[in-house]
């Protein structure tokens, strides 16, 4: 039989890393995933050929193995497929694997056939169930959606996924969906689809757990005499009591105008408006001059 270049198979260089097998693997997994092929054998073949090469490149000792005998394959063929061979002054015994006929190709069960690398001895010799590898991703909104609640897509591979968001969700809250990662081998459960979910930073609220601060200003003769001020919240606008000789950047609390609270939207934080007073330009010289005598009035 010919020697089989799982690296090849994989597309890696033979110094590759963990991480880089396992990026190959995932990619090639989805591209040739029956699900995604159905009816094209040669499909199915490179999926058969893609898992083989993983489960040997994905395991440390599996892989040391392969590294040490791949080289010398044809000494190891001549050695005989029921004896040991001597390599090194060391006796190797060989185990064989009776798993399903065609799961794995005849180079493959010369090296790694028995129950030595995790494969189940009962059951006819089937391998055990793996599920599939946990995907990242992320995805950002704005505030206001953040408040109303939104619908996102997500881009995965060949997938169009909808993602419902709730509203009041969080910075950095991750979601998941289930069995939307990468495809099980031998039967096992896809892996599921984790989503971090980031905010944009609104210019006007700045959000602190469910509460939301802003500013709003006030003018001057409001500020001295007391009055009303329209403050104008993230989904509505209502009237703030000024009392008589507030001073800039005085913090009024708005109960119920915060954010909902994410996954009980009867329920809200609390809105805190800050006053900056402004001053008044442009005046006509009578106003100038009436200003001017009550000025000199307080002092």
């Amino acid at each position: 039989m010919d020697y089989k270049d799982y690296y090849k198979v994989l597309g890696v260089d033979k110094k590759a890393s963990q991480d880089d097998i396992k990026k190959a693997y995932r990619k090639l997994a989805v591209k040739y995933h029956p699900d995604k092929n159905e009816g094209d054998k040669k499909a199915e073949e490179k999926f058969k050929e893609v898992n083989e090469a993983n489960d040997v490149l994905s395991d440390p000792e599996k892989r040391k193995k392969y590294d040490e005998m791949g080289e010398n394959w044809g000494a190891y063929q001549q050695g005989g497929a029921g004896g040991g061979q001597r390599r090194g002054g060391k006796q190797r015994s060989q185990q064989y694997y009776d798993g399903d006929e065609g799961q794995f190709s005849d180079f493959f069960e010369s090296f790694f056939g028995g129950g030595n690398f995790g494969r189940s001895r009962g059951g006819g010799g089937r391998r055990s169930q793996m599920k599939g590898e946990d995907y990242q991703a992320e995805t950002t909104i704005s505030l206001t959606e953040a408040f109303h609640g939104t619908t996102r897509q997500v881009n995965l591979t060949n997938q169009k996924l909808n993602l419902k968001l709730k509203p009041g969700i969080e910075e950095g809250q991750v979601l998941r969906m289930k069995e939307k990662g990468g495809p099980g081998m031998n039967g096992g459960t896809s892996g599921d689809l984790f989503i971090t979910i980031h905010i944009e930073p609104d210019p006007r609220f700045e959000r602190k757990g469910n509460d939301l601060f802003f500013d709003e200003p006030l003018d001057a003769f409001t500020a001295i005499l007391g009055g009303s001020l329209a403050a104008h919240g993230i989904d509505k606008t209502v009237n703030v009591k000024i009392p008589p000789g507030t001073d800039s950047n005085k913090v009024f609390r708005l109960k119920g105008m915060g954010m909902p609270v994410n996954g009980d939207a009867e329920k809200r934080g609390d809105g805190y408006v800050r006053v900056i007073i402004t001053v008044p330009k442009d005046l006509s010289e009578p106003e100038r001059e009436a200003l001017t005598q009550i000025a000199n009035k307080l002092k």
